[in-house]
C-alpha cells in the first residue's frame, strides 16, 4: 500500500505568492525564464533557473549556476520569502482550467515504494535527464518542485479534501498569467493529518507518476545515495521521501498529444494517401478544423485539407494495452512503413505539440512549409493509462500531455 506522508513545507506568505511562485523549470528555455522573471525579484526561477543571474553564455550545468541557485535559495529563507510551517501536514492544491478543477493533495512520497514498484511508471526516463535533476537537489538539499502523481479515487479522502476546501478559506488564491487558477489550504487539523495518511495506507495500493518521470527516478535516486552513506540510517529520514501533488484519476484529463511530420519520404500527395489506404478509411473533409471524435479516429491536415482517418479493424488489438493506442497506432500503420520514421525520440523528421497548443498549431505549422503532414490523436485516457501501468508496459513517446502543469513555489520539501 501506499506511504504519502505530511511534511513541514517551506512556503510564501501570501502576499507575496503569485510573484514568486512560476512554471516549472523543465517547460522553458533560459531566454524565456529571464523574460518570466522580469521584475519578480522574488521569482522561484532564480532558483530553478539561475542561470539567468549568471552572465551570458554560462552553462547551464556548471558549478557556477548550481552555487548561484544556493545562494538565491538562502536568501530567500533569509529575506522571510519562505517560511517553514511549523509541523508536518499536507496540503491540497486546487487547480482551475477552463471552468474545470481538480483537487490534489500535496504529500511526500516514500523512495522506496519506487523501488518497490508501489509507485507505478508509464515512462522510460534517461540517466542524463535524471542527473540534471539530481545535481540541483544535492545543492539546494530540498525538493525545490514537487512531481505529479494519480491515484485511484477513494471517497473517504475526497470526503476530507471537500469538507475542508468548503469550511476553510484557501491561503493562496490566484489567477497565473496563463489564465489557470490556483488554490492552496494547509490541512490544519492534526486529525485530519492522521486520517489521510492512514487512509493512503488503507485505501491506496499504487499510485501512478502522471507528470515528472525524471524528477521522480531522480528523488529515488537520492534517496538510495543518502542511505548508503548513512550507516544509522533509520527510513525516517527526510530523504526518504519526495514531494508529490496526488490527484484523484477522476479528476484528471489528459489532452492529446499531436505529431507533425517534415516531408513524406519521397511520396507524392496521391502516393502517400493511397498508401494510407491498406489501414484506414480516408474521408477528405472542407472543415476548417477537424478533431478526432473518438478512439482510432484521426485527423489529418496535409496540402491546405484536413482528412478523417479511421483505423480498419484489425490493425490495432484492444486487448493489448500498447496495441490499443492510437499513437501505436499511427506508428505502425503510417510513421514506420510510410514515412520511414523508426525511432520517436531521435528522429528529427517529426515533432510533437502538446494539446494546450490547439489545432491551429497543426494547421499553422505546415502552412509555414516547415511542415508537411500533421495528425492529431484522440486523448489517452486515464483508464488507459493505469491500465498500461499495472501492467507493467511503458506507453510510445510522447503520448499524454497533462495541463494545468503544476506550479512551482507553492511548497517546497527541504531534506
Amino acid at each position: 500500500m501506499a506511504i504519502v506522508k505530511p511534511f513541514c513545507g517551506l512556503r510564501p506568505p501570501a502576499g507575496i505568492v503569485e510573484e514568486l511562485s512560476c512554471l516549472p523549470y523543465d517547460v522553458m528555455n533560459s531566454e524565456e525564464a529571464a523574460r518570466m522573471a522580469a521584475g519578480k525579484e522574488r521569482s522561484l526561477l532564480r532558483i530553478t533557473r539561475a542561470e539567468i543571474e549568471c552572465p551570458p553564455g554560462t552553462d547551464i550545468h556548471s558549478e557556477t549556476v548550481y552555487l548561484k541557485a544556493v545562494e538565491n535559495f538562502a536568501a530567500f529563507r533569509d529575506q522571510g520569502w519562505l517560511v517553514p510551517d511549523p509541523e508536518p501536514r499536507y496540503y491540497i492544491y486546487a487547480q482551475t482550467m477552463e471552468g474545470r478543477t481538480q483537487y490534489g493533495l500535496v504529500g511526500c512520497a516514500a523512495c522506496s515504494d519506487y523501488e518497490e514498484g508501489v509507485i507505478k511508471k508509464h515512462e522510460l526516463t534517461r540517466p542524463d535527464k535524471e542527473e540534471d535533476r539530481m545535481v540541483l537537489t544535492r545543492y539546494l538539499n530540498a525538493n525545490i518542485e514537487p512531481v505529479f502523481f494519480s491515484y485511484k479515487a477513494v471517497p473517504e479522502i475526497d470526503a476530507i479534501v471537500e469538507r475542508i476546501v468548503r469550511e476553510q478559506p484557501a491561503e493562496y488564491d490566484f489567477v497565473a498569467e496563463d489564465g489557470f487558477g490556483h488554490q492552496f489550504w494547509p490541512v490544519l487539523s492534526q486529525e485530519d493529518n492522521i486520517r489521510l495518511e492512514q487512509l493512503f495506507v488503507e485505501k491506496v495500493p499504487y499510485t501512478y507518476v502522471a507528470d515528472g518521470h525524471h524528477r521522480t527516478a531522480a528523488a529515488a535516486r537520492i534517496g538510495a545515495e543518502r542511505r548508503a552513506r548513512n550507516p544509522l540510517h533509520s527510513g525516517q529520514e527526510e530523504y526518504n521521501f519526495f514531494m508529490a501533488v496526488h490527484f484523484p484519476d477522476n479528476q484528471l484529463k489528459i489532452l492529446d498529444y499531436n505529431r507533425v511530420v517534415r516531408d513524406l519520404h519521397g511520396l507524392s500527395d496521391e502516393e502517400f494517401l493511397e498508401a494510407l489506404a491498406g489501414g484506414f478509411r480516408v474521408e477528405a473533409t472542407d472543415a476548417s478544423e477537424l478533431r478526432p471524435s473518438r478512439l482510432h479516429e484521426f485527423s489529418m491536415y496535409l496540402s491546405g485539407k484536413w482528412y478523417r482517418l479511421s483505423a480498419l479493424e484489425g490493425t490495432y488489438d484492444d486487448n493489448d494495452p500498447i496495441g490499443v493506442l492510437d499513437v501505436t497506432i499511427l506508428s505502425r500503420q503510417i510513421l514506420e512503413p510510410v514515412l520511414g520514421i523508426k525511432d520517436l525520440r531521435t528522429s528529427t523528421r517529426i515533432d510533437f505539440i502538446g494539446g494546450i497548443r490547439g489545432l491551429g498549431e497543426l494547421k499553422k505549422r505546415v502552412d509555414a512549409g516547415d511542415m508537411k503532414v500533421a495528425f492529431a490523436l484522440y486523448p489517452v485516457s486515464m483508464d488507459q493509462l493505469i491500465r498500461i501501468a499495472d501492467s507493467g508496459h511503458i506507453m510510445p513517446p510522447k503520448t499524454t500531455w497533462f495541463e494545468p502543469k503544476l506550479r512551482s513555489g507553492l511548497v517546497i520539501h527541504a531534506l
